[in-house]
């Protein structure tokens, strides 16, 4: 359920209803009342309410319709404090964005020619049905420069003050989803993590500070130095950055460590993470926003009071949706250990994928530590160098030629039947898997050579798929949902299956040009590609294939 606060003796307290911002006290209450009698004792003259004193009354009203208009900084003139109120007005509208503003007056009171007090009927509207209305108090005083509004965030925004923020938000119901794996098994679920940050403002010494906190998590991110940490602190140009996240359970055991260190902040959050540590994918990011995708079609809305610091406080007002369906990833936690075990046997960077020829499921997806951001298994383009070879193959299969006499654009036409180049849309994994010259365009008419076409493992994988299937194969990373293709493709002719896919039994199809290191491979219903950077032989990719074809027992 949402939540709501309410203000007793001016601090904030659980309770049925948003009763808006602390009550007056009795004696400014009694002030108001006599000033109300007055007014009607003496027949509506000096302090009547539509009358005296107009400039008051004009400059409450002018303030609602600026309001009303979001202009914060014009509302904001009107205030005694300016300054304040264009930060907490801008902020207002800036939180609650889509909503649109309707304010009204629905009580002016006199109390003396240099004072009146009123009272606004607020109400927010956010679109399909999401309204919030409330009431809230403020005072209008004479200074010097005339009438202005008492400034305090209370007067537009319920128990807002200059240490809160307030913003629209999704409020999910729980319990939250987990994401099970191929076989139907807890694979991630959502735990509290601990973010640690290096903060530049509060560190003294850089060298003593990332040295003492890589020393500090070593046990359990032995990859992270003081080198690298130094780095990430060079490139965010004097912001905070993310060292290290870990589980609850870790953090507990490190604090007494990590806590002393100059200019190290923690800061808890959830987080959907692998329920077994030892499942490490690049696949877990896609299924989180798979997770956060379906979470979000099923969550309702709140406004949400936070700290400074973004920790929420409190709701406002809102309604919680329905819990979001767990998801059920394709991933398979046998297959997963495998290639992972594969990659981690070779020192330089590589990755692997591996895909069911038959559905599409990518079952595993992996990549060593050697692996930059920008060579990840998904992401990471790559010249296909000698696997143009089997590109070369189909070509002439297709054009009833002899290999040597295909040409470029041949080639890659029967790349592009293979399926690179075809953009497939997945939520998660809407990549390019491939980059491909466009058959008959001016690059290839011009000599353009095959090696031009990129691929990542994820992109070849696809290819080894296809030629497993004898179609292409348009993947899927939750079981019943395969990507959407860019074009609908066709039957691959027979002649070029039965002459490609031997070609992929065995040990695989390996390929050394330029640097880069390719192995394509299927077995039964499953295919696989293992790209790696500068191998030192052929060796090194089928001892890497060897441990996907003839994966270890897994410990218990």
């Amino acid at each position: 359920m949402i939540s709501r606060i309410e203000v007793r003796d001016g601090e904030l307290a659980d309770g049925r209803h948003n009763t808006g911002p602390p009550p007056m006290r009795c004696g400014r209450l009694l002030s108001a009342l006599a000033a109300v009698v007055l007014a009607v004792g003496i027949g509506g003259c000096a302090y009547s309410f539509a009358k005296y004193p107009d400039d008051a009354r004009v400059t409450v009203d002018e303030f609602t319709e600026l309001l009303n208009k979001r202009k914060a900084d014009n509302a904001a003139n009107l205030t005694s404090q300016p300054n304040n109120a264009i930060v907490s007005l801008r902020q207002i509208f800036d939180g609650l964005g889509p909503g649109t503003p309707e304010f009204r007056v629905v009580q002016f009171i006199v109390l003396d020619s240099t004072e009146a007090i009123f009272t606004l009927q607020g109400a927010w509207a956010f679109g399909q049905d999401r309204n919030w209305s409330y009431e809230s108090q403020g005072t209008v005083r004479k200074l010097a420069t005339g009438w202005r509004i008492s400034w305090d965030p209370t007067i537009v925004i319920p128990h807002l003050d200059n240490t809160h923020t307030v913003q629209l938000v999704r409020a999910y119901a729980p319990p939250p989803p987990i994401v099970k794996d191929g076989h139907g098994q807890t694979l991630m679920t959502e735990q509290t993590i601990d973010v640690v940050k290096l903060d530049p403002a509060h560190i003294t010494d850089p060298i003593a500070t990332t040295d003492a906190l890589a020393k500090a998590i070593e046990p359990i991110a032995s990859v992270i130095t003081g080198p690298s940490l130094r780095e990430q602190l060079a490139a965010a140009q004097g912001k905070p950055v993310v060292a290290v996240n870990l589980r609850e359970s870790d953090f507990a055991v490190l604090e007494p460590d990590i806590a002393p260190i100059p200019g190290v902040v923690t800061k808890a959050q959830p987080r959907l993470i692998a329920a077994d540590r030892r499942v490490q994918s690049p696949m877990l990011d896609a299924l989180r926003v798979v997770w956060q995708d379906n979470r979000d079609r099923c969550a309702g809305w709140a406004v949400q009071l936070s700290s400074l610091d973004g920790l929420p406080i409190a709701y406002l007002t809102g309604q919680p949706g329905t819990p979001g369906p767990d998801v059920a990833a394709t991933l398979d936690r046998h297959w997963q250990s495998a290639a992972q075990d594969a990659v981690n046997y070779v020192g330089n960077a590589t990755t692997a994928v591996v895909i069911n020829s038959a559905t599409g499921a990518i079952v595993a997806a992996a990549e060593n530590n050697a692996v930059s951001t920008n060579g990840s298994a998904f992401t990471g383009l790559a010249p296909i160098g000698g696997t143009t070879e089997l590109l070369r193959t189909a070509a002439a299969k297709i054009a009833r030629k002899a290999p040597q006499d295909v040409s470029v654009d041949e080639v890659t036409k029967a790349a592009h039947m293979l399926g690179i180049g075809v953009d497939f849309g997945l939520t998660g994994l809407d990549k390019v898997t491939s980059r491909i010259p466009t058959p008959g365009t001016e690059q290839v008419r011009r000599g353009g050579q095959a090696s031009e076409i990129q691929a990542s493992a994820y992109g070849m994988a696809i290819v080894a798929a296809t030629i497993a299937s004898g179609r292409i194969v348009r993947p899927m990373i939750e079981i019943g949902h395969p990507a959407t293709a860019s074009e609908e493709s066709a039957p691959l002719p027979a002649a070029v299956v039965d002459q490609l896919r031997p070609m992929l039994g065995g040990s695989g199809y390996v390929a050394i040009t330029g640097g880069q290191g390719w192995l394509l491979a299927n077995m039964g219903e499953l295919a696989f590609a293992i790209h790696v950077e500068d191998p030192d032989s052929s060796a090194t990719l089928i001892h890497a294939a060897e441990r996907i074809l003839h994966p270890e027992p897994q410990p218990q």
